[in-house]
């Protein structure tokens, strides 16, 4: 690019009118790369591109859905494909849905699976299945649909899709059993967590989720215990001190849980459960000056 092609990455701020946060979000999904080699330079048609991205998201297509569409389409077309969607025709429905339009073909890009095309006669259609998503196509249409309750089980179908073709992805076990605690299902979560530590031991988000769904499940000394795993390795984690504390009054250890409450309220003072630490922090102190020799079996 010439100087006069190119904008920086201030520039593009300014005329497009998004923030830093919203650039760096639609790069990481790859609808829009700086050309330079330092990664601060953009063109002319990269203006457009954000143009278009802010357009869409504005009426509240998600920009996940946007890159489904693109790579939707290069799946059908590789040969041919666009540069990128600003090539395509992009029609927005209802809930964050969007239609692609390319061709004369419209592809629905969250299922994937599907290809409508328009025969020469009006009012004649043939479907036949798109090509194979990779794995990396299967996270983008859970993340994307994980955004949306009504493709909620779109979102843990895909997931599951992953989980068995790679077994040893860390990620995708994560955030089905998230999908599965939110939707009440404890043992489904709880299964996907176990999965979740076995492959990646040294992981602490992974012994808090398990920790966090057997305390639910009634198994409160083992989630302790997977707890108790995730602050050693890594002693910042407020969530984990939280749900120590609640798990060790039930069990009767009143001075773990002190421990625990105090410890969350240095690391998260002002957080929306703050106050209910303090609250449980009090009473325990009060329980300790009225009773300074009582304790409680742990």
């Amino acid at each position: 690019m010439t100087p006069l092609e190119q904008f920086s990455r201030r520039d593009v701020l300014r005329i497009v009118g998004i923030t830093g946060r919203q650039l760096s979000h639609w790069e990481r999904l790859r609808l829009v790369e700086p050309h330079s080699e330092d990664r601060a330079a953009y063109n002319f048609r990269d203006l457009i591109r954000l143009r278009t991205v802010k357009q869409l998201t504005g009426q509240r297509v998600p920009a996940g859905r946007l890159r489904l569409a693109l790579d939707a389409v290069r799946r059908q077309w590789p040969a041919q494909s666009p540069a990128d969607f600003s090539e395509l025709r992009l029609v927005p429905a209802a809930g964050g849905r969007v239609t692609v339009q390319y061709q004369g073909t419209s592809i629905e890009p969250v299922t994937g699976q599907l290809l409508l095309d328009f025969g020469d006669e009006p009012g004649t259609a043939k479907v036949r299945p798109m090509p194979e998503r990779s794995l990396e196509d299967w996270l983008l249409v859970a993340l994307d649909c994980e955004g949306d309750s009504s493709l909620r089980r779109q979102a843990i179908d895909a997931y599951r899709n992953i989980v068995e073709r790679a077994p040893g992805w860390l990620e995708p076990k994560l955030n089905l059993g998230t999908l599965y605690y939110e939707d009440g299902d404890w043992q489904a979560a709880a299964e996907q967590f176990r999965r979740a530590v076995e492959i990646a031991p040294g992981n602490p988000l992974a012994h808090f989720n398990l920790g966090s769904v057997l305390d639910d499940l009634g198994e409160s000394r083992t989630a302790a215990q997977h707890l108790e795993e995730a602050l050693k390795l890594a002693p910042g984690f407020a969530d984990a001190h939280y749900n120590l504390a609640r798990i060790y009054e039930k069990l009767g250890d009143a001075v773990k849980a002190r421990r625990h409450w105090k410890r969350y309220l240095e690391l998260d003072p002002s957080s929306q459960w703050a106050e209910y630490a303090r609250q449980r922090l009090q009473d325990l102190d009060r329980m300790a000056a009225a009773h300074p020799f009582l304790r409680m079996p742990s």
